[in-house]
C-alpha cells in the first residue's frame, strides 16, 4: 500500500474504523488478440469473470453499471466501438464520413451480419434501435449521450444516414456508448420488457443461462461475423457482493478475471502465486452528489464550504489506498483531451468555516449523507469525509443501505448522497450525462444556464482550439459553483489469473473486448 509521507491533521486509525465499523472494506479491422508470451491464440475453454453488482436487466438500451456493460458486450454490438486509446473504431459499422458541415454522418454497415435468432442485419434495424433509444418513453440512460441526432435514415440496407440538429464532430465516439447496441426491428416491435430476461443481439456470445441473483452464461456464437472470434466456448459472470468471498474465490482460482479490485486487496492479489494485479489510470471517479435546489447546498457557499474542507490528498490515501488522483470538481480527468488542469481546490479548513458562518451556520451544519454498500469506495468515502469535515463545522450522519435500495429511493432523488461514475468517451458526454440541465441524470439540479451555454457552443464546434476553450471554461465554472464534489479520479484495478490471455483492461471502465481472450495452459477445466 502507498502512502503520503505528509503529516495528517486528522487521525487514520479513527477514520479506518468508522470504515470497518460500516464493514465496507484506414481504420482498424477490430481489436487483435494480446497474446502474453503463451504463443497463438487457442480455442476453447470457460471463462469466470465477476463483478461486485448485480444486472437488473439484459435490455441494452437501459444498462447503467459494470454487470450490464459486461453483458451487453458479450450478447450485443454496436456502430462504433473504442480502442484503447479511446478513438472509435468499427464494430457494426466498418467505415463512416460527413458531410462538409458536419451536420450529416452517413455510416456503411458490415455485410453477412446476423442477430442470434437467424435474422440478418440491415439498415431497418439501425433506424428501429435509435427511434426506440431516443424516445422518452425507453427512458434510456444514453438517450442525451449520443448525440444530437435529428433523424436516422435508411439510405439503403447497408447504409444510414445520421441528420444532426447541430454539427457534431463527435458522432463516431459517441455512438460505441454502451446502451447504444443494435437490436432486431422484430424484437423492438413487441413489448421491451421481454429483453429484461432474454436476448437478440448479433454479439460474439449467444445467452445460455441467466439468474440475476447468481451468474450469467453466454457461449460462443457460431454464426459471429468475425470469424475467428471468440476464442472461448463459455463465459460466465458471477455476481459477488460479498467482497471479501470474490477474492478467496479468485485467489482459490475459482474466478479467472476479477473485474474490480479494493485497493486493500491489491498488494495481496499480486503477491498471489499466478496471478496478476493490474492498474489502469481512468477518468471513473466518486462523487458528493447535492442537491442544489434544496437546502443547505441551494447555496454555493455551503458548496465551497465542503469542498474546501477535504484534503483530497488524504482521501486518495484513505479511499483509494494511493491508487488514484487528486481531482477538482470536474469529471474532466487528464484521460480527456480538452482537460484543463487548474490544481485541486486549496485544503482550507478556515475558509471553510468562515464560508459556512457567512451562509447562516456560525455554529456548523447537521446533514446525512447517503451511501449505497457496492462498491466498497462508497462507503469509504462517506466515513472519510465525515472525519475529515468536521472540523470545518460538518457534522455529518452516514446512512448506509444496499445498492438495490439506493437506487429505487436515493439515486437522482437524494439531496446528499455518494455517486460513482465511469469515464465516458467525451467531455460532452459526461457533462451531458450529468451537469447540464437536461442531462439523463440531472441528479445535482445545478441548472445552471451559463453552463448549458458553454457545452453547447462546444458541442457544435469543428474547431478544436475554440473547443479547448470552451469545455476549459465549463470546469472552472464546475469548480467556483461546486454543484457537486469530485475529489478523486480512481485508478482502474482489476485481476487475471496469468493463463488468462489476451486481456486488457480499458480506461473506459465499460469495455472488455472478451470476444478476444483465451485460455493457455493451467487453466482449470470446466465445461
Amino acid at each position: 500500500m502507498r502512502k503520503s509521507d505528509r503529516l495528517w491533521s486528522i487521525s487514520r486509525r479513527r477514520i479506518l474504523g468508522g470504515i470497518a465499523a460500516f464493514g465496507v472494506g484506414g481504420l482498424p479491422q477490430y481489436w487483435p488478440a494480446v497474446a502474453l508470451g503463451q504463443g497463438a491464440p487457442r480455442r476453447g475453454g470457460v471463462l469466470r469473470v465477476s463483478v461486485v453488482r448485480r444486472p437488473n436487466t439484459l435490455n441494452p438500451l437501459r444498462h447503467i453499471n459494470e454487470a450490464e456493460y459486461v453483458l451487453g458486450e458479450l450478447m450485443y454490438n454496436a456502430l462504433t466501438r473504442l480502442d484503447y486509446d479511446m478513438k472509435p473504431a468499427p464494430d457494426l459499422a466498418l467505415s463512416w464520413e460527413p458531410n462538409a458541415d458536419v451536420t450529416e454522418w452517413t455510416f456503411h454497415l458490415r455485410p453477412n451480419v446476423k442477430f442470434h435468432h437467424g435474422q440478418a442485419m440491415t439498415s431497418r434495424d439501425v433506424v428501429a434501435t435509435y427511434e426506440a433509444l431516443l424516445d422518452e418513453k425507453t427512458a434510456s440512460p444514453g438517450r442525451r449521450n449520443v448525440g444530437p441526432i435529428e433523424k436516422v435514415i435508411d439510405v439503403n440496407p447497408k447504409t444510414v444516414r445520421f441528420k444532426l440538429s447541430t454539427p457534431y464532430a463527435d458522432l463516431p465516439a459517441v455512438l460505441a456508448h454502451t446502451t447504444a447496441k443494435i437490436l432486431p426491428v422484430d424484437a423492438l416491435n413487441r413489448d421491451l420488457k421481454e429483453l429484461t430476461n432474454t436476448e437478440y443481439g448479433t454479439g460474439p456470445f449467444r445467452l445460455k443461462e441467466y439468474d440475476p441473483s447468481r451468474l450469467c452464461r453466454v457461449e460462443r456464437n457460431p454464426d459471429y461475423f468475425l470469424k475467428d472470434l471468440p476464442y472461448l466456448d463459455a463465459l460466465e459472470e458471477v455476481f459477488y457482493p460479498d467482497a471479501a468471498a470474490e477474492v478467496a474465490a479468485f485467489l482459490n482460482k475459482e474466478l479467472d478475471i476479477m473485474l474490480e479490485v479494493q485497493g486493500s486487496d491489491f498488494e495481496r492479489i499480486k503477491s498471489a502465486q499466478g496471478a496478476e494485479a493490474i492498474e489502469v489510470p481512468s477518468g471513473r471517479f466518486p462523487n458528493l452528489v447535492l442537491g442544489c435546489d434544496a437546502k443547505p447546498f441551494d447555496d454555493p457557499r455551503v458548496r465551497q464550504a465542503l469542498s474546501l474542507a477535504l484534503d483530497r490528498k488524504q482521501l486518495v490515501d484513505l479511499v483509494l489506498d494511493g491508487f488514484g488522483q487528486p481531482a477538482a470538481d470536474t469529471p474532466v480527468s487528464s484521460s480527456y483531451r480538452y482537460f484543463k488542469d487548474s490544481g485541486a481546490p486549496k485544503f482550507d479548513v478556515a475558509e471553510a468555516r468562515r464560508l459556512l458562518s457567512e451562509a447562516g451556520y456560525p455554529k456548523g451544519i447537521e446533514i446525512t449523507l447517503v451511501a449505497a454498500n457496492s462498491p466498497a469506495i462508497r462507503g469509504r468515502l462517506a466515513i472519510a469525509v465525515r472525519e475529515l469535515a468536521r472540523p470545518a463545522g460538518f457534522n455529518i450522519n452516514v446512512q448506509m443501505m444496499p445498492y438495490d435500495t439506493y437506487l429505487a429511493q436515493v439515486w437522482k432523488k437524494g439531496n446528499f448522497y455518494v455517486g460513482w461514475y465511469n469515464m465516458q468517451p467525451t467531455e460532452d458526454g459526461i457533462f451531458k450525462q450529468l451537469y447540464t440541465s437536461d442531462a439523463v441524470w440531472n441528479e445535482t439540479r445545478w441548472n445552471n444556464q451559463e453552463f448549458d451555454k458553454l457545452i453547447e457552443r462546444a458541442r457544435i464546434s469543428v474547431d478544436d482550439k475554440a473547443r479547448r476553450e470552451l469545455y476549459g471554461q465549463a470546469q472552472e465554472l464546475m469548480r467556483r459553483q461546486v454543484p457537486a464534489i469530485i475529489p478523486v479520479f480512481v485508478d482502474l484495478l482489476a485481476a487475471r489469473q496469468k493463463y488468462v490471455q489476451g486481456y486488457r483492461h480499458h480506461p473506459r471502465g465499460a469495455i472488455f473486448n472478451f470476444a478476444s481472450v483465451w485460455l493457455a495452459d493451467g487453466a482449470p477445466k470446466r465445461t
